[in-house]
Order: structure tokens, then sequence, then C-alpha cells
């Protein structure tokens, strides 16, 4: 049987699970939306993998240093935010939004 949803169910499934500090409102938001346009109407809502396959981020050269690449060599931090964000699409999915990005674990 299937169940449509809205985000609020997703953001209620998400802190009933434990898991509602795992995305700030505006990141969970813009991954609802995601994964909405990526054929939501026939996913199955499982919190648990939905968070293990998606991170958060302040910004995208903040998430590149974490999973260990350093070479960026922007003359500034826009600079440094655009090449950090290019190397991010060609090796998962990026989600944007305003106050940060979301990442599909690689």
């Amino acid at each position: 049987m299937k169940q449509t949803i809205s985000f609020y169910g997703f953001e209620k499934a998400f802190i009933d699970h434990g898991r509602g500090n795992s995305f700030s409102y505006d990141g969970l938001k813009a991954l609802f939306e995601h994964l909405e346009e990526c054929g939501g109407d026939d996913m199955e809502l499982d919190v648990v993998e939905i968070d293990c396959e998606f991170c958060e981020y302040e910004s995208a050269v903040k998430c590149v240093e974490d999973c260990g690449y350093t070479d960026l060599t922007g003359d500034d931090d826009e600079d440094k935010e655009a090449e950090a964000i290019s190397y991010l699409r060609d090796h998962t999915s990026l989600i944007k939004f305003d106050g940060g990005i979301i990442i599909q674990n690689f």
C-alpha cells in the first residue's frame, strides 16, 4: 500500500526516528524536494537509509576538506567554493540551498 506524505510528514518521520537533528530545517526541505524530483512518488520512506546516504555541510569547501581533498586553488573564498562545488558535482549528487549543501555520501 502506498502513502503520499507532505514535507511535514517527512520531517515528522525524521523526528520520530530520533534523527530530527541530522539536517537543518532548510536542508531537510531541500532534501525532500530533491527526493520528490528524483522519483519520490515510488519511493519507500526509510529515514535511517536517507540519513546514512546524505550529509549536510555549511559549505562545499568544508565538505571537500572533511573528505580529505585539500587541493583547492581558488584565489578567494568564492573561487574556492565554486571549485569545491565543481569537484563535488563530478563525484556525487549535490543539493544546494540557502545555508549550505547536501551531498550523497560517496
